[in-house]
């Protein structure tokens, strides 16, 4: 159901918008007609018909697009509270990115100097290792099972005694590699991570505490660890409504409403590629490629080993957190978009890059009009 806000005809096809500025929501978005923030509303409701046609039963009852702060098109169910997988991965990060800003962690960290079980078998695995995942981490109970074989272990924590590869040599996303690293950050931050997040982000930004949660592996050392890949039930838990404000953030480069809440310099550099086309995969195990397209864990419009763009008609400048079941958040600031879309549907239909794409480059089409 089409889900945006109009006038009249006559308005619409009179009014003579002027430029806007960015607003941030309060207890709710400030909704708005897309040609208010210059965009066609028939291009874009073709854009989000194609989405429809192409995705699964979620279709886009989990859909917001969001320009300069301003909600112009909300499909009926954004309020649904689900698991989102490996968006949890972005959310790891940018803890990192937290406590890189306290002094209390730098990308050239060593793992052992934090957790002295990495020393034996891992002894040169830095924090941005496993951020890029170029660690070659592999925990004991990481057992390739039918359909999942990147990182499946459910005790993450233990490190195997034979790592996939020497740590920044080659790419291998596993989430296992990513539960050790949230491990990893709660040693250094000395407080869970899902309390930190909500100190320095969610609250400020106004995310609706009930309307969001990141679950945990239990008691470790003292402290409750959260899944930082997402597997196994261990990950964040959201709306699509209080994701979006995350994405918002992340626009704006870590600034809300005057006030910086992650450093400008993280986001640049989170946002970027970080793993660069020359990469070659670390393991047959492990086919999700982001080679020349990832950043510190955000999936980035680069330059694939191919010679293409992981979404060709989409600004350079685009990052998105990607999660199994079609969950995706799409952050375009060429654009001044955010586009979230979260659903449980990836049996009926996986929604691939270049379903994505499509579906952009028609949201595009309605920027340029």
């Amino acid at each position: 159901m089409k889900k945006w806000f109009s006038f009249s005809a006559l308005f619409l096809i009179c009014a003579c918008f002027e430029p806007v500025g960015m607003v941030f929501p309060t207890d709710k978005w400030t909704e708005a007609v897309p040609e208010e923030v210059d965009i066609d509303s028939r291009s874009l409701d073709e854009a989000v018909n194609f989405l429809r046609d192409h995705s699964g039963r979620d279709g886009c009852e989990e859909l917001m697009i969001v320009r300069s702060g301003r909600l112009i098109y909300k499909g009926d169910s954004i309020q649904k509270v689900h698991g989102i997988w490996s968006c949890t991965k972005s959310f790891t990060s940018t803890v990192l990115g937290l406590l890189i800003d306290e002094n209390k962690a730098q990308l050239s960290t060593l793992a052992k100097t934090i957790l002295p079980e990495m020393e034996k078998t891992y002894p040169s695995v830095l924090l941005s290792h496993f951020a890029t995942m170029t660690s070659g981490y592999k925990s004991v109970g990481d057992t390739a099972t039918s359909g999942y074989t990147h990182g499946s272990s459910k005790t993450p924590f233990t490190p195997d005694t034979m790592p996939l590869f020497d740590p920044g040599t080659r790419y291998a996303y596993w989430d296992a590699a990513m539960n050790q690293f949230a491990h990893i950050l709660t040693t250094i931050a000395q407080e869970p991570l899902d309390e930190l997040f909500k100190r320095r982000i969610a609250d400020p930004i106004g995310m609706n505490m009930d309307a969001w949660h990141w679950a945990n592996f239990g008691t470790v050392n003292g402290t409750h660890v959260v899944g930082g890949a997402g597997n196994n039930s261990r990950g964040v838990f959201i709306s699509a409504n209080e994701l979006a404000r995350f994405g918002l953030l992340l626009l704006n480069e870590g600034n809300w409403n005057g006030t910086q809440l992650i450093s400008k310099d993280w986001v640049r550099q989170a946002t970027k590629v970080q793993v660069p086309d020359t990469m070659q995969l670390g393991t047959p195990l492990s086919t999700i490629d982001g080679i020349g397209v990832y950043g510190f864990n955000w999936w980035v419009n680069g330059v694939q080993s191919n010679g293409s763009r992981l979404w060709p008609d989409v600004p350079a400048s685009t990052f998105a957190a990607s999660g199994y079941n079609n969950n995706k958040m799409f952050v375009i600031p060429t654009w001044d978009l955010v586009v979230v879309r979260l659903g449980l549907d990836d049996r009926d239909v996986t929604i691939t890059n270049s379903t994505w794409n499509d579906f952009l480059r028609r949201i595009g089409d309605a920027v340029a009009k």
